[in-house]
């Protein structure tokens, strides 16, 4: 067909990022369950459960003998206390092999990115051949915990000895000590919340109200698109127990602008640009890929989808520059890999909030921004918007913390096979002023 002709011919004008000496390493397949608005469908279920799910429909899709997987790693971010190891429960629970070891790691939006690159690691290293990593978050039940002087009275009723010293200690507790500690989505060392330095983000960027609701209804239209063209092929069916099959995300809803221009500002009152419409919501859902050496992928029969190619982890100040991630990681993986953007075919870039996404390609198209924070002479410039996002985005498709990492690097495998392109960059920012930015290789199809 013309798209194969068109991608041979790619192939042969560009050059490959393989590397002399180093392995090859490709995606295989990703699935993801549906990611649903918290509280929804999976209300009941425990993280374990929802991670289990997407682990099992990753052996059913590809068929993998269940002890042919080296290492399974899993991101999460708001642990539940019984699983903290939820990469081991989820495992055991789909039926791998008990000899697969299995560790979890966190590092806010970016976990399941983490659990990648840990991977990629392991095969670099000569380690291991075959991995599978995820992500999981589950927003619907989250660890709410008593406050700590209640907790401190708890501990010491549990060592009192005598009658004497247990009614002294409950004879000690005041109606305050009650007062339950929720999870806040908040920075540790500046007790901001994310939304709150979103809107400030937005507003040091002079990014409009006005943009932030076109790029949130922008967002919700390619995905309602996407989700009933098929293209959201990643996505299995998942029979919750004692409820209903569920196939598809629930949080896509295209709206209309006036729809949104109604809502009132969510952080900063009343001046703020920041709504629920235009920021991402809580979902529930997990995700998992198998990543293979291309020699192990190859003899065991599997067409690879991708191959994974430089990467890059970044780190800025949290109190300002909290959600730049993208900025500061697309020049640096774009350096390290020797393309610049017009290289690149596919963006799938994580939108936690239309207001920070909007900033992060202003920030990319600052000559200044480029040459005050980034040490660069010029810009690298924004991403094209016809190639950026197409599918939707975390603003529609949902987010769930540990597992959009790799929603997004199997969408960019996903669009560079359909739309015959060579390159995809995968881009989000995090909690604690980090990010990660990634570059995918079509494999030769």
């Amino acid at each position: 067909s013309q798209r194969m002709l068109k991608q041979t011919l790619f192939n042969l004008l560009k050059k490959t990022l393989a590397k002399p000496g180093v392995k090859n390493i490709v995606l295989v397949e990703g699935v993801r369950t549906p990611f649903l608005l918290s509280g929804t469908t999976y209300a009941d279920l425990m993280p374990h459960d929802l991670a289990r799910a997407a682990l099992q429909g990753l052996l059913h899709k590809t068929s993998l003998p269940k002890d042919a997987v080296d290492y399974i790693i899993y991101g999460t971010v708001i642990q539940e206390v019984k699983t903290s190891n939820v990469a081991r429960e989820a495992s055991l629970g789909a039926g791998f092999s008990d000899k697969i070891p299995s560790h979890t790691v966190t590092m806010a939006c970016i976990s399941s990115n983490v659990a990648m690159t840990t991977g990629v690691g392991l095969i670099t290293a000569g380690q291991c051949d075959t991995i599978v990593a995820g992500g999981v978050e589950f927003m619907s039940d989250v660890p709410i915990r008593h406050s700590r002087k209640m907790r401190k009275t708890m501990l010491a009723l549990n060592r009192a000895k005598t009658l004497g010293q247990r009614l002294s200690l409950i004879g000690s507790i005041r109606m305050a000590h009650l007062t339950p500690e929720l999870p806040a989505v908040a920075e540790f060392s500046t007790a901001e919340t994310m939304g709150h330095s979103a809107d400030r983000l937005a507003a040091a960027f002079g990014v409009t109200r006005l943009e932030q609701d076109e790029f949130a209804l922008r967002s919700h239209t390619l995905a309602k698109q996407a989700q009933d063209a098929g293209l959201l092929s990643d996505v299995i069916s998942f029979k919750v127990p004692g409820r209903d099959t569920v196939a598809k995300d629930n949080g896509i809803r295209p709206s209309s602008m006036e729809q949104l221009a109604k809502l009132k500002p969510a952080f900063i009152k009343p001046h703020g640009t920041v709504t629920a419409a235009n920021s991402s919501f809580l979902t529930d859902g997990a995700s998992a890929v198998l990543i293979m050496s291309e020699e192990k992928a190859l003899a065991m029969g599997y067409k690879p989808k991708a191959y994974l190619r430089d990467f890059v982890f970044v780190s800025q100040d949290p109190k300002d520059q909290l959600l730049l991630g993208p900025a500061y990681g697309t020049p640096k993986v774009l350096a390290r890999a020797g393309l610049t953007m017009d290289d690149i075919d596919v963006f799938e870039f994580h939108e936690a909030f239309a207001g920070q996404i909007m900033a992060n390609l202003k920030a990319l198209d600052s000559d200044w921004f480029a040459q005050t924070y980034m040490g660069r002479k010029v810009k690298v410039g924004a991403p094209a918007m016809e190639k950026f996002n197409l599918w939707g985005g975390s603003l529609s498709l949902g987010h769930p913390f540990g597992a959009t990492g790799c929603r997004l690097v199997t969408t960019v495998a996903h669009r560079l096979l359909k739309e015959g392109g060579q390159y995809g960059l995968v881009a989000a920012c995090a909690a604690g002023g980090q990010g990660h930015a990634m570059v995918i290789e079509a494999y030769p199809q």
